[in-house]
C-alpha cells in the first residue's frame, strides 16, 4: 500500500463560505513564517483533510512571487499530508496556512515550519479522536 503524494482537487478548500466561517470560528498558531488557521468540521468531502493557501498581497505586491511562496508551501503540505491524514481517523478537518513572512524564504524553510505545523495539527487531530 503505497502512499501517494498529491493534492487532488476535492482536498482544496474552497468557498467563501467555509473559508469566512474558519477564520471567525477557527483556532491558530504560528509556525513561523506559516500561520496556520484551523478548524474540526462534520460537513464536507469524503477527505480528511482540506486546505488552502494564502499570501498578503500588500506585502508582496508581484502576482509572481505570491505564487511562487504558494507553490512552496502546497509542495511541502502535499509531501508531508500523509501523517496528518493518518492522525485523522474519522474527524474532518479544514485548514489554511497563510505566509505571513516579510520576505521570500527559501523551500527548505518553508518545509521545516510545515514539518513544525502539520506535526501540531496532527496532535490535536489524535485528541480530538480520543474524546
Amino acid at each position: 500500500n503505497q502512499i501517494r503524494h498529491t493534492f487532488p482537487p476535492e482536498e482544496r478548500l474552497k468557498g467563501v463560505r467555509e473559508i469566512s466561517g474558519l477564520f471567525t470560528e477557527g483556532h491558530s498558531f504560528l509556525a513561523y513564517p506559516v500561520k496556520v488557521v484551523w478548524m474540526l468540521t462534520e460537513k464536507g468531502e469524503n477527505v480528511p483533510v482540506r486546505a488552502a493557501f494564502a499570501v498578503s498581497k500588500k506585502i508582496f505586491r508581484k502576482a509572481v512571487q505570491r505564487n511562487v511562496l504558494k507553490r512552496r508551501m502546497k509542495e511541502a503540505y502535499r509531501l508531508q499530508k500523509h501523517q496528518l491524514i493518518k492522525e485523522a481517523g474519522e474527524k474532518k478537518m479544514i485548514c489554511m496556512f497563510v505566509y505571513i513572512g516579510k520576505e521570500e524564504l527559501p523551500y527548505p524553510v518553508i518545509e521545516k515550519s510545515f514539518t513544525t505545523a502539520l506535526n501540531k495539527l496532527g496532535r490535536t487531530l489524535k485528541q480530538a479522536n480520543k474524546e
